[in-house]
């Protein structure tokens, strides 16, 4: 299995995935979390809608990343190009673990549309489509 700096091109602070858990066939991946106190997205002990937004883009990443690595391909710089039905059920709190489900729905040249599904304790917090361009 690969570290995760191997997969995303995101470095620290910015790092809002721990390890990408594989895939599911060829359109569902996993990836999660552990919520800690001093990422920059915590604030009074929950993570803000932007962390989970880039949680969310991240775990896309990584599936990316874990794709381009088996082929023997460079980690691709990718970009969010859209967020749509962003819904925050829970935030996500300190030493909460984040398991992310992220399904490919369409993929048009280097554009993917994705819906998320975050849980914590198999309890859905969060969901969303997001469009995600990669460079080439």
């Amino acid at each position: 299995m690969y570290k995760i700096a191997e997969l995303i091109p995101q470095r620290a602070p910015i790092v809002m995935v721990d390890e990408f858990l594989g895939m599911e066939g060829d359109n569902v991946s996993h990836a999660q979390l552990t919520v800690r106190a001093e990422n920059i997205f915590v604030d009074n002990g929950v993570m803000d809608e932007c962390g989970m937004i880039e949680h969310i883009a991240q775990s896309a990443a990584a599936r990316v990343g874990y794709i381009c690595r088996e082929a023997g391909k460079e980690v691709p710089l990718g970009y969010i190009g859209s967020v749509n039905d962003f819904h925050l059920l829970t935030h996500p709190k300190v030493n909460d673990t984040i398991v992310t489900r992220i399904e490919i729905i369409q993929e048009v040249f280097n554009i993917s549309l994705i819906e998320a599904h975050c849980c914590v304790n198999d309890s859905c917090i969060a969901t969303c489509r997001m469009k995600i361009y990669l460079e080439q």
